[in-house]
């Protein structure tokens, strides 16, 4: 069955992760937008600030307190928003972590707790949204990674949940069509991004950790999760950059292989202290969308084209029009 979904300004979404970075941006943005939000944290404190300045700014939104990798949590944020809002339309699943470490070094404590959150805080919202949205249909998107496809040395672990989820939504998006339920079922896998999830990652390397290069805009991130709110989407990668940098891991893993290690570097600052506070066990720092010292790109081609694929091809057309043109017109006054 194909999903049917509304315009934004006609949706209630519900978005867990929405007190910092990807997923306080899209809540902004989608109740500037009209939607009615359900932003859903651990961190009660940032989200009260945040749902009063959006309702202050004119829109619609509460919040709901919850850690995603607790199952009973999430019923609880559902129930809570068909009780405000009479429905869900989009779910989002935007709640992650991060641990800077060589997988030797990962305390085994902070491995399961990366677990928690990153993939079974994803498995216990895609469950709760199937309860939901196989009623009278809707989006259910989850933010993966471009390491859900390639492996990141000094974030073993980070990427290892994310290709866990990426598994776990392929899978359950073909179980969602076998069975006909008018749920689009969408992966987004963003490159670095401009957040806080450095800052607030468990560190164990040497230096401040940083945003794996390169690093783009939250929007665009926002923007993506929006458009696949409203029109259905596969997959969408974000960073033009960080995809040819997935293409070129798929088609040189031995190359990869030996070069891995290089890339250890661009992950901290030796000139700057690592952080000692993580939140991994509990929220900090709560309602920031972006880093105190990257920036991050505004503008992805790559998924810009991917969101306007007639643009795209029309804009691709006309070029090969203009190209072969000038090919053909005389040259020097003669045919």
């Amino acid at each position: 069955m194909t999903p049917v979904l509304k315009p934004l300004a006609e949706q209630a979404i519900l978005i867990t992760g929405a007190s910092s970075g990807i997923g306080l941006v899209t809540a902004r943005m989608a109740a500037a937008r009209g939607a009615k939000v359900m932003l859903v944290s651990r961190d009660a404190d940032a989200l009260v600030r945040i749902v009063r300045e959006i309702t202050e700014g004119g829109g619609v939104a509460d919040f709901a307190t919850a850690d995603v990798g607790d199952l009973r949590d999430l019923q609880r944020a559902a129930t809570k928003t068909v009780e405000r809002f009479g429905r869900i339309d989009t779910w989002v699943n935007a709640a992650g972590v991060a641990i800077y470490a060589k997988l030797v070094d990962t305390p085994m404590d902070e491995h399961e707790r990366l677990l928690r959150t990153n993939y079974l805080g994803a498995v216990h919202g895609c469950l709760v949204a199937v309860e939901h949205l196989q009623r009278k249909g809707g989006a259910l998107i989850t933010i993966g990674s471009i390491v859900s496809d390639i492996p990141s040395p000094g974030m073993g672990a980070y990427a290892a949940t994310k290709h866990a989820v990426k598994g776990y939504v392929d899978s359950l998006r073909i179980e969602i069509v076998g069975d006909r339920l008018p749920i689009s079922v969408t992966l987004i896998k963003p490159a670095g991004i401009d957040t806080p999830i450095a800052e607030h990652a468990a560190n164990h390397l040497d230096g401040a950790a940083l945003l794996p290069p390169p690093v783009y805009a939250p929007e665009l991130v926002a923007e993506a999760i929006l458009d696949a709110a409203q029109h259905p989407r596969r997959d969408v990668t974000v960073g033009g950059t960080g995809r040819a940098q997935v293409l070129a891991a798929q088609h040189f893993p031995t190359l990869l292989d030996r070069l891995g290690p290089a890339l250890l570097p661009w992950l901290r600052d030796p000139k700057k202290p690592a952080t000692r506070q993580n939140n991994l066990e509990a929220p900090f720092d709560g309602g920031r969308e972006r880093s105190h010292d990257q920036h991050g790109r505004a503008v992805s081609v790559y998924e810009t084209a991917g969101r306007h694929r007639v643009a795209a091809a029309t804009t691709v057309g006309a070029a090969l029009g203009l190209a072969a043109l000038a090919w053909l017109r005389p040259r020097g006054g003669k045919r």
